[in-house]
């Protein structure tokens, strides 16, 4: 296969539609357009937020609050996705789980600003865990199951 012998699949680029070329085409004098009017001339169709000369309803509603860009956004790890893959042997109950530990087992693609635990389900092995921030009862399930929380750069919520 070189270069000039690529071509598209058969049938995938159909012939162009000849506008205004007589009667006989079916698309001859307006051209597919009809009769008159702003449609049918340059400069296309209002937008469909356009509601002809009226105060539109979004410069009529009120603007309320606003976001904050340089909030930090946290990944959130659940204790029982953790020990799915302790059980599934992702993460090693004895190294230290951080945030290339849990990449590497697939339960963070991007850790954004760091990330979050949080307590829902339920934690059976002792692991040492490094986060950004950690929720209360996170922090206990992990205790009682015999491991550590390290809170680095963030600190612990009182509740979720």
């Amino acid at each position: 296969m070189k270069l000039n012998e690529l071509r598209d699949n058969p049938g995938a680029r159909g012939p162009r539609k000849r506008l205004g070329r007589g009667i006989g085409s079916g698309l001859g004098k307006t051209s597919g357009k009809g009769h008159k009017g702003a449609k049918a001339r340059a400069g296309g169709v209002k937008p469909p937020y356009f509601e002809g000369g009226q105060m539109p309803l979004y410069r009529r509603l009120p603007k309320r609050g606003f976001t904050n860009i340089f909030r930090p956004e946290y990944v959130v790890v659940n204790l029982d996705k953790l020990q799915q893959a302790v059980d599934a042997g992702r993460i090693d109950a004895a190294q230290l789980v951080d945030a290339a530990a849990m990449m590497a087992a697939g339960l963070v693609n991007d850790p954004k600003d760091g990330i979050r635990l949080l307590g829902r389900g339920s934690l059976t092995s002792g692991l040492t865990i490094e986060v950004v921030g950690a929720s209360a009862s996170a922090v206990q399930a992990v205790e009682k199951a015999g491991g550590k929380v390290n809170v680095i750069g963030g600190a612990v919520a009182a509740s979720e």
